[in-house]
């Protein structure tokens, strides 16, 4: 086992630990479905609160949110249930699905390949689900 491997273990046992102590349930909570419960704000809404209604000279809100999942990625998609709420927003937002997964491969080099990796999974979840609601 590399230093890295080793060093990352240890990393993930402390985190473990510290959820044991501060509520055992805590280590293995999985919000399942959280995220459809969220509704998806539309397009007009995301462009006032997110978009260029307040700097009308600045980024929109598809490019804000392309921007989020980029970040989102890069911290290793550990929110599964807020990073696929983000994919449907930026897909309402006007991003296509092939912009998406540019940008999220894009920050393999940053986050590495399991961010990526995962972060890709959650958003084929999503587009997964848009097309049975499509059929």
């Amino acid at each position: 086992m590399s230093d890295f491997a080793r060093l990352f273990e240890q990393m993930l046992e402390q985190s473990h630990k510290m959820a044991r102590a501060f509520n055992p349930a805590l280590e293995s909570f999985q919000v399942q479905g959280f995220d459809k419960l969220m509704p998806t704000m539309p397009r007009d809404f995301m462009e006032m609160m997110w978009g260029n209604a307040f700097n009308p000279d600045g980024l929109d809100a598809k490019t804000r949110l392309l921007a989020v999942l980029a970040g989102l990625t890069v911290l290793g998609a550990q929110a599964d249930a807020q990073f696929k709420l983000t994919v449907r927003h930026a897909l309402e937002a006007g991003a296509t699905e092939r912009e998406i997964a540019e940008v999220i491969y894009q920050m393999a080099m940053l986050g590495g390949i399991p961010a990526m990796s995962h972060a890709l999974g959650l958003a084929r979840s999503v587009f997964d689900a848009n097309e049975e609601d499509r059929t």
